[in-house]
């Protein structure tokens, strides 16, 4: 019944004009070959299409036939017979099609999919879809570029597989849907570089733009979120495999160098929306930092890259890309953001990188970022990968550089631990400067003094939560301690003789002040405790305890007495060093006058 009608609209559409078909006869064709292909009847509707005396129908009306050929190939089992002869109708429309018509059809049915759906449908266009843009001569370029974009907006509703077990199942298919759409753009690509090397037309420059657009937003999706290392047992990764199809586009539409060095976005499009601008830049911003990650971590067309370029360059030019990774929160993309760093800092010599730099501000911003990472950073390994990256920077930095570095955090870090250990650090150089021959003016004297004021002080004097800025405070003593075992009076090469009574007013005395007043308060707060434990029924009964200024979750009274006495340890262990370093003090000070009396 369903080739029977589909029968008689052929007959009657043959012995019309190409130019007398009406907008019945559409409907008619495409409700006739609907029910074909719904009631199995493909093999009868391939014939139809494959007979050279509808060539002309099948060129107007075939498109028409895309949606209900797409529902049925995508239900059909991929050994039965009649999904075969779908997808050679497809193929067919493809050839026979007028390009215009079908290239808007296949457009539509890619974005009309959802979910599950999305990388089949898109597997199973893109030949035909490639086939037809190949045939167009006008408007290629755009319409390249919007094949492209639906796709790409399609994909990245999908999520990444980043797992080793998500990417060998690739449950969704995003894996093979990203290589297939890269080797849908080969021909496009090798287009260009043809006209390329002929000439610069405008048209050939727009195919480039749209090809560039393309590279641009796979850099963000997939590859910013992907897992990029080799994992074992996967020999083709295919997210690596992905990364290298879309470096070598770069290079072959000579964008390559541009991009990693120069920063250079293409054409732009202008946005009276400020926040539609501002989205752009940051996905561009992403994109080319995903790109650094690429070549300068994972080495993809690193051999392309002629070797002229200094380590310190490389880092200067990557500095904007790292500071776009380590502000994201997602693992995938922190972890390519601390690997960036550590493989631009491994290029370079200790002491070797100038002060300068320090004056750049995408240097001050990634120091910050950085510590933002190692201090507020969920994952561990993050944190602890985030700290010996500082310390690496701070080891690249000749003396001024270090000293520059050393100033800045201690007045931004806002945190006692960092605090801590850029103190250690600055101690580590002290020692350095008072054994080593050579004289560094950086870590003695006048320039020390001044660093010395941001160290021995309490920030808030007497009223400092000590318990708090524990790490700053014993960084701080074992620093004062150091300084009075190694430096004598009569030397006084680090300044801190002169400085001693500043010292005593601004540190050791507020100090004291605060561990009396911090001792009493915890005391008391132990003592309450213990009464209200006697009162309570059970030990068990459940309280809130607030510590630091922060309210602490809920625990029994047993537990709440185990953290006051925590707190308690601490103020005697700075307590313990702080008589230390007084007794130091008086020892050295007595001994002056014995030598001058």
């Amino acid at each position: 019944m369903a080739v029977d009608e589909l029968q008689a609209i052929i007959q009657r559409c043959q012995v019309l004009e190409e130019a007398d078909f009406k907008g019945e006869d559409f409907n008619l064709f495409q409700v006739a070959g609907q029910k074909c292909l719904e009631d199995g009847y493909a093999a009868q509707l391939l014939e139809v299409i494959q007979n050279e005396k509808n060539k002309v129908i099948i060129k107007n009306m075939g498109w028409n036939l895309i949606s209900p050929l797409v529902r049925c190939i995508l239900v059909y089992k991929q050994e039965d017979d009649k999904r075969e002869h779908c997808l050679k109708i497809l193929d067919q429309l493809a050839q026979l099609c007028n390009p215009k018509e079908l290239f808007l059809g296949l457009l539509e049915q890619i974005e009309q999919t959802s979910g599950e759906q999305v990388c089949p449908t898109v597997m199973l266009l893109l030949q035909p879809l490639q086939t037809v843009l190949l045939k167009l001569q006008n408007k290629k370029a755009y319409s390249v570029g919007l094949s492209l974009a639906v796709i790409m907006n399609q994909l990245t509703s999908l999520p990444v597989p980043y797992t080793k077990q998500q990417i060998q199942e690739d449950k969704l298919g995003l894996c093979q849907c990203c290589n297939a759409v890269v080797d849908f753009a080969k021909p496009f690509v090798n287009e260009v570089v043809k006209n390329m090397e002929k000439s610069s037309e405008y048209n050939d420059m727009e195919l480039k733009e749209e090809l560039l657009k393309f590279c641009m937003k796979s850099l963000k999706y997939p590859l910013l979120t992907a897992e990029l290392e080799q994992l074992e047992g996967i020999e083709e990764h295919p997210f690596r495999q992905f990364a290298t199809e879309i470096i070598d586009i770069l290079w072959n539409i000579r964008e390559l160098i541009p991009l990693v060095f120069l920063h250079h976005k293409g054409k732009s499009p202008h946005w009276e929306n400020e926040e539609f601008a501002d989205i752009e830049r940051k996905n561009s911003a992403e994109s080319l930092a995903c790109l650094s990650y690429l070549v300068f971590v994972q080495h993809f067309g690193i051999d392309c890259f002629p070797m002229v370029f200094s380590p310190s360059y490389v880092l200067q030019c990557n500095m904007v890309h790292i500071e776009v990774l380590l502000k994201r929160t997602e693992e995938s993309v922190l972890s390519k953001g601390l690997d960036l760093f550590e493989s631009c800092l491994l290029r370079l010599e200790d002491n070797s990188l100038l002060h300068q730099y320090l004056e750049l501000r995408d240097f001050i911003n990634v120091s910050q970022v950085l510590v933002k990472v190692m201090t507020l950073c969920p994952i561990e390994l993050l944190r602890k990968k985030g700290l010996n990256i500082l310390q690496l920077f701070i080891d690249k930095f000749e003396a001024e550089g270090k000293y520059t570095l050393f100033r800045c955090l201690l007045k931004t870090s806002n945190h006692a631990g960092v605090e801590g250990y850029i103190i250690k650090n600055i101690k580590d150089q002290i020692h350095l400067s008072l054994t080593k021959a050579c004289d560094n003016i950086w870590f003695t004297g006048h320039h020390l003094i001044s660093l010395l004021d941001l160290v021995l002080l309490l920030p808030e004097g007497a009223e400092t939560d000590l318990l708090q800025n524990s790490d700053r405070i014993m960084a701080s003593l074992n620093l004062l301690r150091y300084l009075v075992i190694k430096d004598c009076e009569s030397d006084n090469q680090t300044g801190v003789w002169t400085m001693l009574a500043k010292i005593e007013q601004n540190f050791l005395k507020p100090l004291h002040v605060g561990l009396n007043m911090s001792k009493a308060h915890y005391e008391a707060e132990i003592k309450n405790k213990k009464e209200n434990r006697r009162e309570a029924q059970s030990s068990n009964t459940i309280c809130s305890l607030t510590v630091s200024g922060e309210k602490m979750p809920a625990m029994t009274t047993e537990m709440q007495l185990q953290v006051l006495r925590s707190a308690l340890f601490t103020f005697d262990l700075i307590e313990s060093v702080l008589a230390r370093v007084e007794e130091l003090i008086e020892v050295k000070i007595k001994g002056g006058m014995d030598e001058n009396s």
